[in-house]
């Protein structure tokens, strides 16, 4: 059977792709039973007679999927975060990182509106990046920036958008992509926050990558991160946890904790530490998950 790449569903129609040609297919009728839904970004194996009427047959493993956008087996997520209209948050930014770490997904900051920032804002972006970056992640600024600067990452790589409502998502998407002409979402000044401009998700060749056309989550939960699991999203807090006296440390009330310690130093930011103790409260706060029998 030939293998392809599901590269936009519309209307349950999933439209796949194999060997420079893209074919028409529906899902067969056994997939609802077995609760599997194919998602745009998943390999699949099908059969097809012609270009319109073919059939998924198997969804291949996945590496990892997101709810918003629905895309499955992205390598590499782009947090667009604005400096100020909405002001920066890093508490907005953490949740960000940390999700894409939860879901072994390769995180890049691009913070935008810099040309509209005062002084003082461009200077705390600065250490923004000075910190990010130390971190392992790269963070870039849509001032003074090509776009080739972001668009060098997309190479042999699956990437989606996501970040902030009214940070730019979309002007970046039509900047990069032009042909797309996504809907610019005016922001709403009552609110602070942008209005949602989304619409059904489809996979481009860019830079000899795919990007997902649709700019994803502005606000996360944290639905499916153990609390365990939590520590070891923060890469900073993962490197340090090797010299905590205790091995599966928190790094919140356990005596010689060397997280706790690089923050007093001012190693790690106080607010990446205060982010993650108010993340960990949530976790913990969540309602348990009850599986049907």
């Amino acid at each position: 059977m030939p293998k392809g790449q599901i590269r936009k569903a519309l209307s349950g129609f999933y439209y796949v792709y194999h060997e420079g040609k893209t074919y028409q297919t529906r899902a067969r009728g056994n997939f609802r039973n077995r609760n599997i839904t194919p998602l745009v970004g998943d390999w699949v194996t099908f059969e097809s007679t012609n270009m319109t009427d073919g059939y998924v047959l198997e969804v291949l493993e996945r590496n990892n999927e997101l709810i918003r956008p629905p895309v499955a087996n992205i390598d590499l997520g782009v947090v667009v975060t604005s400096c100020i209209e909405p002001n920066f948050s890093y508490n907005l930014l953490d949740r960000f990182l940390v999700t894409l770490e939860s879901k072994r997904i390769k995180p890049i900051i691009y913070i935008t509106k810099l040309d509209i920032a005062p002084i003082e804002v461009k200077e705390e972006m600065e250490k923004v990046r000075s910190y990010y970056e130390s971190v392992g992640y790269p963070v870039l600024f849509s001032e003074g920036g090509k776009k080739e600067q972001l668009t060098d990452f997309f190479k042999n790589n699956l990437t989606v958008f996501m970040g902030q409502s009214g940070a730019g998502k979309s002007t970046l998407l039509n900047t990069i992509a032009p042909s797309l002409e996504l809907e610019v979402g005016e922001i709403s000044e009552a609110l602070g926050r942008g209005k949602h401009t989304t619409r059904h998700v489809e996979l481009l060749e860019l830079n000899g990558g795919l990007v997902a056309d649709t700019p994803g989550f502005s606000s996360i939960e944290f639905l499916e991160i153990e609390i365990d699991d939590l520590p070891k999203e923060f890469p900073e807090f993962l490197e340090a946890s090797a010299f905590c006296k205790f091995r599966e440390c928190k790094h919140h009330k356990e005596p010689k904790c060397e997280v706790k310690h690089r923050v007093e130093t001012g190693e790690i930011l106080q607010s990446r530490y205060d982010n993650y103790l108010q993340f960990a409260e949530e976790v913990k706060a969540r309602k348990p998950k009850y599986n049907k029998k």
